[in-house]
């Protein structure tokens, strides 16, 4: 089974936030095919704002889209990146998009500010959550009936995961490809990134 992973862009999303899971996700596809399976993983790069034909993350760096997300697709995983996200967490299209996906998706799951969006379009719930250490605070007070819990690499309830900030979306991507196809991916993944894989 090739599940379907939409991972949302949009203007000032943190680069290695997107682009980390894009790679263990890319690298995955690549190391199950050089093992002689299928690629497990279909990317959907998902563009929030009028055109969707791309972004401008923060740094400046233009990412391209595979689509607009008023035209996006419900997809098996979604992956929400974080960064600056006032604008995107107010994006009725993205709100609608995220809410659509959530019954059918095996997992949606937040890297950094990413739990910011997740939590304005009514997605966590009682369960705790996580984020970047320098927004714990600012989480707790814009949703104060969240658990918001600091010091953890990520938090995985199984159809709900959030990750700490930046980097840590590796770990919670690896873990992810782990759960969906097995350990053995995800260590051999990792490996061929090059990557010490914090697992926690």
């Amino acid at each position: 089974m090739t599940r379907r992973i939409g991972l949302l862009l949009f203007d000032d999303v943190e680069v290695l936030d997107a682009c980390g899971p894009f790679e263990v996700l890319s690298v995955a596809n690549r190391v199950a095919v050089r093992g002689g399976g299928p690629a497990p993983f279909e990317v959907v790069l998902v563009a929030a704002g009028d055109d969707g034909r791309g972004v401008r993350a923060r740094g400046g760096l233009r990412l391209g889209a595979d689509v607009p997300v008023y035209g996006a697709p419900d997809c098996d995983v979604v992956l929400v990146p974080g960064g600056v996200v006032d604008a995107v967490a107010a994006d009725p299209a993205v709100l609608a998009w995220l809410q659509r996906c959530r019954p059918g998706a095996e997992v949606v799951a937040s890297v950094c500010t990413g739990a910011f969006v997740l939590a304005a379009a009514g997605l966590l719930d009682e369960r705790p959550v996580t984020t970047h250490w320098e927004d714990l605070d600012d989480l707790r007070a814009a949703h104060p009936a969240l658990e918001v819990v600091g010091g953890v690499r990520f938090l995985d309830h199984g159809d709900l995961a959030t990750s700490a900030g930046i980097s840590a979306g590796l770990d919670l991507a690896l873990h992810l490809v782990a759960r969906l196809e097995g350990l053995d991916l995800a260590v051999a993944t990792a490996r061929q990134m090059d990557y010490a894989w914090d697992q926690r």
